[in-house]
């Protein structure tokens, strides 16, 4: 179970020292957030070391580890040596899950070597997801080795939460740190924690472990010194540690041989032992950890014998340093924090075994203690509600007797409202007279939506930044947009794909296939009647706003449907029925119109598109795809027509293009008169200030330029365009009215 407050204190007394970690898990995220290492004022197992002052060092470690560390409310994780605990790996035998429970205090009874009563223990399922068998780990230790051990912390008012054995804690923290070791049950790696005293051989696999305790550790190398030196056993260890700075090392090592040879024979013994249990699992890597591995040559000289790689780790793989500690120091004793990082993650519910060996009667007594707050505080509050209660029904009372007069008031109130609610009846019985009227009035804005449809299909389908992608890359369309005239001029007037419109106009028709198309070409002085049409036109439509100088000009008439015959004289076939006529006038830079409005061979290429091709693809090119418009018969002149022409002030074009400006600085020949300095009208564009009316080219003196034949040289800017196109109203009813 995960600790309450997202941190944990793992705790670890061993014969040589007390090493601590604090672990924070936020996001997933696990972090050193706190570590302590003390070392005992004498090591526990020495020589002359009593069993009460064994208990004194242990006491003076933790009570400093407590006095220098905030604790807090976090969760505290500790640890039983492996020589005092006691584990089994067992497969149970196919039963309901249910009956699991029973099946497993029988096997307990079975397996541990002591009365099942003076002992404390628990189980895991240890069966891999799938797996066909089920096995269980079995774990215990004596009740009087655990109650010695928690007698330290509690003298210290330290609560522990969990007690755990220290090979599941190593292979806790292998599994979670190194995964990449663990992959399957093929493969297994060792891990060897050589101690003070013992030395803890645990074999890893992804959902397997296997763990022995070998009495021999650190001391043991220094008895041997002791003992061909006549020393002491805390001279003796000094010399140990200082022994590759000694002059006497060759002597010192020398000592030592029998026990390195006597350690790598007991480790190889186990390593066979696992071997023939499991022949076929292989051992790939030894993580050596511990006080012990410091020593000189010891390492190098296990590889030599075992001939399996060993890895002594400098750094924890999944931990990071929080701002506070100091990296530095915590990396010098990472070999010796194994056993407290399995334990810290067992705190924080990421340990793969999580079984607890705290006695059941401390965690029964911790249940209740942290219970015991909330009952107090829910006494509290049955006591304040039961006042709040007895005094609200005095309260309540006295305000009844005071408030006779206005109970008077609310049945007059009461009265009343059911009048107002029998009137309300009447004027709901009324409704459906209502309803109709309402729609009767509403059939005036039942279409209203429709040109605005249309005017949005026409627009779609101009160049813009959705279908004109390389212009967008250039940023015309943005810097049109901004009004930025230097951005504009950048890109050259006769490669900018734009069409600007000067006047649209549209009206309904019943018959499309009978209706006809205006004169859009005139002279610019028709311009005034074209104004007083749209003005017209606006205030017909509400005001739908303006279009380069011209207004939005259309009117649905009442009509009904007959059957009308064409000039053909034939019936009306599928393709003919209500719809509208339009007609766009306008010009443009680019130096091909026609590539622009409607050109050939680019059915299935919509990038190359132009404007009469997205009005044929109308689901393609407006917001939403869906238009309720079909473009009617572009094939047939009589109902679709598209004029082009240069921008020329002397010649029949639509109105509205550009504005009117005079061209300075021009020197031409008149007749009978030579040449004479003069200016010259010219059509601009009203933000670049661009001339785009056919103009004549001058040269370098400001004079027009004269062909071979004697004629001015023009230069064509703009061209201007009108496009007579009909639309059939595909969603037209039966009936329209006014």
């Amino acid at each position: 179970m995960a600790s309450k407050t997202g941190a944990v204190w793992a705790i670890d007394i061993g014969n040589n020292s007390l090493k601590a970690l604090h672990l924070s898990d936020v996001s997933g995220v696990v972090e050193v957030i706190g570590f302590d290492h003390i070392r005992h004022g004498k090591i526990l197992t020495g020589t002359s070391v009593t069993a009460a002052e064994r208990d004194e060092l242990i006491a003076l470690s933790l009570h400093q580890f407590v006095s220098r560390n905030d604790l807090g409310k976090d969760d505290i994780v500790v640890s039983v040596p492996s020589q005092n605990s006691f584990a089994r790996f067992v497969n149970l035998p196919p039963v309901e899950p249910k009956r699991i429970p029973e099946i497993i205090k029988f096997e307990a009874a079975q397996q541990i070597p002591f009365d099942i009563n003076d002992v404390q223990w628990d189980w895991q399922l240890m069966t891999e997801a799938g797996g066909s068998e089920t096995r269980v780990g079995i774990f215990a230790i004596k009740n009087e080795v655990v109650i010695s051990a928690l007698e330290h912390f509690s003298r210290e008012n330290v609560q522990v939460g969990y007690v755990q054995m220290v090979p599941m804690a190593l292979y806790n923290y292998i599994l979670y740190d190194r995964p990449d070791l663990c992959k399957s049950d093929s493969q297994a790696t060792v891990v060897l924690d050589i101690g003070a005293e013992n030395t803890d051989l645990v074999v890893c696999t992804r959902s397997r472990v296997w763990q022995r305790c070998i009495p021999m550790g650190g001391n043991a190398f220094t008895r041997a010194i002791a003992d061909a030196f006549k020393l002491n056993f805390e001279k003796a260890e000094k010399l140990k540690r200082t022994a590759a700075m000694s002059k006497y090392a060759r002597q010192i090592f020398q000592a030592m041989r029998p026990i390195f040879t006597d350690l790598a024979a007991e480790i190889q013994r186990s390593l066979g032992f696992y071997n023939n249990s499991n022949p076929n699992t292989k051992l790939s890597k030894i993580i050596a950890l511990g006080g012990g591995t410091k020593m000189r040559g010891l390492l190098k000289y296990l590889q030599q014998s075992l001939q399996i790689p060993i890895e002594r780790p400098d750094s924890f793989k999944k931990l990071s340093i929080g701002p506070d500690v100091s990296a530095a120091k915590f990396h010098e004793g990472v070999g010796e924090f194994g056993t407290v990082y399995g334990l810290a993650l067992q705190g924080l519910g990421l340990a793969s075994i999580d079984s607890n060996l705290l006695p059941r009667r401390i965690a029964r007594s911790m249940a209740w203690a942290g219970k015991a707050k909330y009952f107090i505080a829910a006494a509290c509050m049955l006591l304040l509600v039961s006042v709040l209660c007895f005094a609200r029904v005095l309260f309540d009372k006295a305000n009844y007797n005071d408030k006779s007069s206005i109970r008077q008031e609310i049945n007059i109130t009461i009265n009343t409202t059911r009048q107002s609610i029998k009137k309300l009846e009447d004027q709901k019985s009324k409704a459906s007279v209502y309803e109709a009227i309402i729609q009767d009035k509403f059939k005036l804005f039942k279409y209203r939506d429709v040109v605005p449809r249309l005017y949005q299909t026409m627009l779609s389908a101009l160049p813009n930044e959705k279908n004109a992608a390389e212009q967008k890359d250039k940023g015309l369309y943005k810097a049109f947009a901004d009004g930025d005239v230097e951005a504009v001029l950048k890109i050259p007037r006769k490669e900018r794909k734009q069409i600007f419109l000067t006047s649209m106009s549209i009206y309904f028709t019943d018959d499309v296939a009978i209706a006809e198309f205006g004169d859009a070409t005139s002279q610019r002085g028709r311009s005034r009647e074209l104004r007083d049409m749209a003005a017209d036109a606006d205030e017909s439509m509400g005001g739908m706003g303006e279009m380069g100088g011209a207004k939005l000009k259309y009117a649905i008439a009442s009509y009904k449907k007959k059957g009308k015959k064409a000039d053909s004289g034939k019936e009306e076939d599928a393709e003919e029925g209500a719809g509208f006529v339009v007609t766009m006038t306008g010009y443009s830079p680019y130096k091909n119109i026609g590539e622009l409005m409607d050109p050939a061979g680019v059915k299935d290429d919509p990038n190359k598109w132009g404007v009469v091709t997205r009005l044929l693809h109308p689901e393609k090119t407006i917001v939403g795809g869906n238009a309720p418009f079909k473009l009617y018969k572009k094939t047939d002149i009589k109902h679709f027509k598209l004029e082009t022409g240069e921008v020329d002030l002397d010649a029949k074009m639509p109105v509205g293009i550009g504005i009117e400006d005079v061209r300075l600085e021009k020197t031409k020949k008149v007749k009978g008169k030579g040449r004479e300095q003069g200016s010259e009208r010219v059509l601009i564009d009203p933000m670049t200030k661009e001339i785009i009316s056919k103009v004549a080219e001058l040269d370098e003196d400001g004079r027009e330029k004269i062909n071979k034949s004697g004629k001015v040289v023009y230069k064509i800017n703009d061209h201007w365009f009108v496009l007579n196109v009909k639309f059939l109203w595909k969603d037209a009813p039966k009936e329209i009215e006014n």
